[in-house]
């Protein structure tokens, strides 16, 4: 029985799964790991990734993580007790199957055009 409420869960990796394909055509795109959760990177640098409590938590610019927590989009991501000022949190199943895509899929589309733009790290 998968745990609901660790990355991981059916519904999310499903999720991950087409979020990744969106990316196929390029080869610096794969799945990789952050915090030993299952998440999308480009070359080496992580853009996203499933975060407990069916949450995609994904890299973006600092003015839209902090746009996207202000309008209630998103949540801020805290490591201990920093918060994380390029990382935001979205939820990565919902109620309605084609909300969730869409909504994650936005995410993801934002945060690999960011981090491509950023360069090899």
């Amino acid at each position: 029985m998968t745990d609901q409420h660790r990355p991981g869960n059916e519904a999310s990796l499903a999720l991950l799964d087409t979020l990744t394909v969106r990316f196929s055509e390029d080869p610096l795109v794969e799945r990789g790991t952050m915090f030993r959760s299952p998440g999308i990177k480009v070359g080496r640098t992580v853009f996203a990734f499933l975060g407990g409590a069916d949450r995609l938590i994904v890299r973006i610019p600092r003015h839209r993580a902090e746009a996207a927590v202000a309008a209630g989009e998103a949540e801020p991501v805290t490591m201990g007790t920093r918060t994380m000022k390029e990382w935001v949190a979205y939820p990565a199943v919902w109620e309605d199957p084609q909300e969730t895509e869409q909504c994650c899929a936005r995410a993801v589309d934002e945060a690999y055009a960011y981090v491509k733009s950023l360069g090899p790290e």
